[in-house]
């Protein structure tokens, strides 16, 4: 994988393309998340793989370059959201469940409302953390935030998205 991102860097599309396609999937999943639409994270994924292109130069650590893809994909679903702010959306539709393996759907839904509730940075960290299973520290170096700062951002997420399940009494209790 180095060999192929130091090809990347020396400006070998080949090796740039077998790049993109290794991981486009995870950019692909992680810009669904955010847009919740399939045409925006294809374009999301598109635009990713132009930003990353152009600015594969500026990758330091190959061993990092999933990590450097993933804050490019979260920085342009980011800017694709803030662009799309004042559209309204009357029905959301679900194309992608969190949390299907058990064939709880309703659960999963669920779990996607409250996840959306969030803000961006604390939805950012907790679908780094548990949806892309990151350390804490590739999740401060994704998003450029401190280490400190990424827990506590995590645990008072975490502790709004129990309220919120405690508050819809989701559990059944």
């Amino acid at each position: 994988m180095k060999e192929l991102v130091k090809k990347a860097q020396s400006g070998d599309r080949q090796a740039f393309i077998k790049l993109i396609e290794e991981y486009q999937d995870d950019i692909y999943r992680t810009a669904l998340i955010y847009t919740k639409n399939q045409d925006d994270a294809l374009d999301i994924v598109q635009e990713t793989a132009f930003r990353s292109f152009s600015k594969i130069k500026s990758l330091k650590s190959p061993q990092f370059l999933k990590t450097w893809l993933m804050k490019i994909t979260i920085n342009a679903a980011i800017d694709l959201l803030r662009k799309k702010k004042n559209v309204i959306h009357l029905k959301p539709e679900y194309t992608e469940f969190i949390g299907t393996e058990d064939g709880d759907i309703p659960l999963s839904i669920t779990l996607k409302e409250v996840i959306n509730k969030l803000n961006e940075r604390e939805k950012s960290i907790v679908l780094l953390k548990y949806y892309f299973n990151h350390t804490f520290k590739e999740i401060s170096d994704i998003m450029d935030i401190p280490l400190g700062t990424i827990k506590s951002i995590l645990y008072r997420a975490l502790q709004k998205m129990r309220l919120e399940i405690k508050e819809d009494d989701i559990c059944g209790k």
